[in-house]
Formats: structure tokens, sequence, C-alpha cells
């Protein structure tokens, strides 16, 4: 009787036949394993995410005027849509853990570099935004092209915030307690 477990099997099935069922959950904690949830919660991700959504208004209010006739907008859109799309592949990227995976590149100068260029192209499109704003010569699309430079504003000052505090990151000894703690 003591050998009576180990003669008993109790699979009814192969392990490929039960993957349908299951599939979605094993995803589901792949990624979830895989992501830095605790960058979420972090300030310099809810930035981000708050240039990610007001960068994408931005360049919306802009796209949905008439902005060929003016030259100037061509600048705005270029500016808004390339700091959107490469806002947001660099949030997924620190979101998935490349800096742990490619240590190779200096993550803290990246970003911060980064951050200063965009925060002086948005300010220039931003500029040439609220320059280009007239009420009389595109009167039906005024309140798109003010709206615009309102929220170019914003996310300005949100790229300003994020390269400062990157700036900060960078210049920061990274919270080391044994450089604070030696006498001196």
């Amino acid at each position: 009787m003591a050998d009576f477990p180990s003669k008993v099997t109790t699979e009814t099935s192969s392990p490929q036949s039960q993957q349908g069922g299951n599939s979605l959950r094993g995803l589901t904690g792949t990624v979830t394993n895989m992501m830095d949830m605790s960058f979420i919660r972090s300030i310099p991700a809810i930035l981000m995410m708050a240039e990610i959504f007001l960068g994408l208004l931005h360049w919306a209010l802009i796209a949905s005027t008439v902005y060929a006739v003016l030259p100037a907008y061509g600048w705005v859109m270029f500016v808004a849509v390339t700091t959107w799309i490469l806002t947001t592949i660099l949030f997924f990227m620190i979101l998935f853990g490349a800096p742990r995976k490619l240590t190779a590149v200096p993550w803290q100068l990246t970003v911060m570099v980064y951050y200063g260029v965009a925060t002086v192209l948005y300010l220039t499109a931003f500029l040439t935004n609220a320059a280009s704003v007239t009420p009389f010569s595109f009167s039906y699309f005024y309140g798109h092209l003010a709206a615009a430079a309102f929220f170019g504003a914003v996310v300005t000052v949100l790229y300003g915030v994020s390269a400062f505090f990157t700036y900060l990151d960078w210049k920061g000894d990274g919270g080391n307690a044994a450089t604070s703690t030696v006498p001196t």
C-alpha cells in the first residue's frame, strides 16, 4: 500500500489541449511580470502620461485645421507629432524595463538630453503657434488654433519640468547611503 500514490495517474488530457483556456491568463501574468509597476506610480511617469495625453490633444487640434495654409504650422505639427511618438516609445521602453536590459545605454543622460531638446523644440513650436494665431485670418479655426497654443504652452511646461527632474536625477548621487554617511 505504500507504493499506491506512485501508481495512480490523475492526468486526463495532455497539456497542449488545455492551452486554450489558460493561455490568456499566462500571457497577462508574463506581461505583468515584465512591467515595472513602481514606475507607473512615480512622478516622471505621471508627467510622461500627461505629456502623451496633452501632446496628442495639441497636435489633434492643429491637425483639425487648415494648417497647410500657413507654413509655420508645419513646424508645429512636426514637433508635436515627433515628440509625441518619441515620448510614447520612451514611456513603454521604461515601463517594460529596457533600462535594466540595455545597461550599455546611459539612460539618465539619454533621457535628460531628450527632455532638454524636446523642451527647446516645443518652446519654439509653441511660440510659432501663439504668434500665428490671429482672430481675423482664419475665423472658423481661431478657437482650435488658440486652444492648440494653450495646450502647446502646457506641454512645453511639462517637458521643462521633466527636464528639470531628469537633471536632478542625473546630477544626484542616486541615494547612495555609503557616500552620505562617511565622516569628513
